[in-house]
């Protein structure tokens, strides 16, 4: 009897015992941060290894990339990286010529973006701005309306476009005469493991000609798109034709 009455007694004390609130740093925790810091940590590892996006600060890639332009940057297009320190487990192929590539100068580190113009063992040339690949010249035409119409219409007088094609892959150029730029270069031959890149804004772009070739580490991901776009010069006003535009 005695024992059954002490059961009860510690029933009643238990339900009458108040339940301890939590404290109000747990609950943001638990409820707020917590959750964030793993969507921020599954973000950052997708960004790291997986997909990724650039702004294009500069003209180096006209008419194909314009100032404003967001591109999405396929960082599974030639490997698969651990996410954050870069460490390559699986390489599943390489960059063809013709394809748009992100990856760090070797110049200083920065991220740039540019087009593959020799892959290895090409021997690369470029004659009065007219690119030669293992001794043939690429072929020459003209551009799609539509893509000069990109450029301002104060600035098209300046240019000349045309569509560049190397065997069975062409891709839209633009020069400018009379503009100071390396239009005589080579011939060189890209080494192993190396790439020569060039923009299509011939007379307007830092690169092969000037940092030399770029070792295949050093190679982050492929440019396929445009995400978005907004136009510098029209205050950021959103140019949305242009917005998921495939890049040849």
């Amino acid at each position: 009897m005695e024992e059954k009455k002490e059961k009860t007694d510690k029933k009643e004390k238990t339900e009458d015992t108040p339940e301890i609130p939590v404290s109000i740093s747990r609950r943001i925790w638990r409820e707020w941060v917590k959750p964030l810091l793993v969507i921020l940590v599954i973000l950052f590892s997708v960004r790291s290894a997986i997909a990724d996006w650039n702004d294009v600060p500069t003209g180096s890639m006209k008419p194909t990339i314009m100032e404003g332009d967001r591109i999405f940057v396929n960082k599974l297009a030639y490997d698969l990286k651990v996410p954050f320190v870069g460490w390559r487990l699986i390489r599943w192929s390489d960059p063809s010529r013709g394809e748009i590539i992100v990856f760090r100068s070797p110049a200083d580190g920065t991220r740039l973006v540019k087009r593959v113009v020799g892959v290895p063992g090409d021997t690369i040339q470029l004659i009065d701005n007219q690119l030669w690949v293992n001794g043939r010249r690429a072929n020459y035409g003209p551009l799609e309306r539509e893509i000069v119409n990109e450029i301002d219409p104060r600035e098209r007088p300046q240019h000349r476009f045309a569509s560049e094609k190397v065997e069975e892959k062409s891709h839209p150029v633009m020069v400018t005469p009379g503009q100071e730029g390396p239009s005589f270069f080579g011939p060189v031959t890209v080494p192993e493991k190396h790439f020569f890149v060039m923009g299509d804004n011939r007379d307007n772009s830092l690169d092969s000609r000037v940092f030399g070739f770029v070792p295949r580490s050093d190679i982050e991901g492929q440019a396929t798109a445009v995400a978005v776009s907004f136009d510098p010069a029209g205050f950021l006003s959103p140019r949305w034709h242009r917005f998921f535009h495939k890049m040849d």
